[in-house]
């Protein structure tokens, strides 16, 4: 991802390099077409801690302005408290700005609709389709206004300790939690959320500043000084975010992370134990979520990578939980949304539920060996899909989103990455020998 990448533009979001592919004229020409596209009335806007925050929302709130469209500012705060807001405003639509956990060069606008939620694909593709059409401004009279709202995060707060999962009555005790905000807005809103529920909570890298210490992405190989802040305070476990807080990750009592996909299982099974009814999650998460529905009886739905995707296939199934296997946890008791608060809340319920260890909870869980590649400079993915699909010819073969292939209780996910310019190639398996084995068939694809 160097500085030269080009504009990334999915149903993720249009992200790019700010000052190279993500540009004044670029941020003005995407924002007048989302304003033209969501019609009139008012579009929260809202960013994570980075930077160029501040730079991309003057200029995309003038563009917004500039088709008529009123702006409200709910400022730095969790992607989450963006979508309720959305909500909770009765706004047309809203603009995430930040780009997750892409490294701090970079920066996105994420689109919402009128219902918290990111575009579908059918809608981004009917929003992408304006965005090179000439579409009129307004005149003086009708220009927008941006105004503030501060109450973003209190409702984001409030919609999270609702969830009817929790049963704090039953608690052993209050759990002591550190909690990671990345230097970022997740710092803002889990702290005090913990806190409201009874939490002794000590904060680490919690002030949004923007000033990332530690790789983005809550994944094992980021968490060392989170999972060294653990140990110290003699706390329960840890919770770790991303940039713009919808992710969580979270570390045992010996400092040593779970995995990012430890959090939604964990979710799931609080949710199903109280709850039954479909779970939805995407093609590249762990089979344990598979597991834990057959388990409790009812179906686990698959859909394409991206939260869109998952909350499309939620409405569609009338799913009591969801979320991806990144640490997205998607209840929609809370909203319809991955929400690394609402994932934290549930992580706390599930430390109870086992009798105040998370690390008994997780060990408790299904089994299986993950492994993951990425493969940069791949130009001519269409080739090299088909000779992925021959390679794996007698496997099971999901067309979805890249290619998905199945056997015995194994996986392979292959698909370009709507979010950098990579090829993504995940594995899981039993054991790590057939996970290693699926990685090395593929990679064959790609090395010819």
């Amino acid at each position: 991802m160097g500085e030269n990448a080009p504009l990334m533009v999915s149903v993720s979001g249009i992200r790019g390099i700010v000052g190279r592919s993500l540009t004044v004229p670029v941020l003005v020409r995407y924002a007048a077409a989302f304003g033209r596209f969501v019609g009139p009335g008012a579009v929260v806007v809202g960013r994570d801690a980075r930077p160029s925050g501040p730079w991309v929302f003057d200029t995309i709130a003038g563009a917004l302005c500039g088709v008529g469209a009123s702006v409200i500012d709910v400022g730095a705060v969790p992607t989450p408290a963006v979508q309720v807001a959305v909500v909770e405003h009765k706004a047309v639509g809203g603009i995430v700005i930040s780009a997750s956990h892409n490294p701090a060069p970079w920066n996105a606008l994420k689109l919402l609709e009128a219902r918290g939620t990111f575009l579908d694909a059918d809608a981004s593709r009917r929003y992408l389709a304006g965005v090179d059409a000439d579409g009129p401004w307004v005149t003086h009279e009708a220009l927008g206004r941006v105004t503030r709202a501060d109450d973003a995060i209190d409702v984001q707060i409030r919609l999270a300790l609702a969830h009817p999962a929790l049963a704090k009555s039953r608690w052993p005790r209050a759990p002591k939690v550190v909690v990671d905000g990345c230097r970022s807005v997740g710092g803002l809103a889990t702290p005090r959320a913990l806190r409201t529920l009874g939490c002794e909570v000590i904060e680490l890298d919690c002030t949004p500043d923007g000033a990332f210490t530690r790789g983005l992405e809550p994944t094992p190989e980021n968490l060392g000084a989170l999972g060294r802040a653990v140990v110290e305070a003699g706390a329960d476990f840890g919770v770790a975010h991303d940039p713009d807080a919808d992710r969580c990750a979270l570390v045992g009592p010996d400092g040593v992370p779970f995995g990012e996909e430890a959090t939604l299982a964990l979710a799931v099974q609080v949710v199903l134990l109280r709850k039954k009814g479909p779970v939805v999650t995407n093609l590249s998460t762990s089979r344990v979520i598979e597991d834990l529905a057959e388990a409790a009886g009812v179906p686990c739905i698959r859909t394409a990578v991206g939260e869109a995707h998952v909350v499309a296939g939620m409405r569609k199934a009338g799913a009591v939980i969801g979320g991806e296997g990144n640490g997205g946890v998607i209840a929609p008791e809370a909203h319809l949304g991955r929400d690394g608060t609402v994932a934290a809340v549930l992580a706390c319920q599930a430390w109870a539920d086992a009798g105040g260890d998370l690390g008994a909870a997780v060990r408790k869980l299904p089994r299986y060996v993950m492994m993951k590649r990425k493969l940069d400079g791949v130009l001519d993915w269409p080739a090299r899909a088909a000779e992925v699909e021959r390679l794996f010819q007698d496997y099971a073969t999901d067309r979805t989103d890249g290619l998905r292939f199945a056997r015995d209780r194994a996986w392979l996910h292959v698909r370009p990455s709507g979010t950098e310019p990579i090829v993504r190639l995940i594995a899981e398996a039993p054991d790590a020998p057939t996970a290693e084995a699926l990685l090395a068939r593929a990679q064959q694809a790609f090395t010819a």
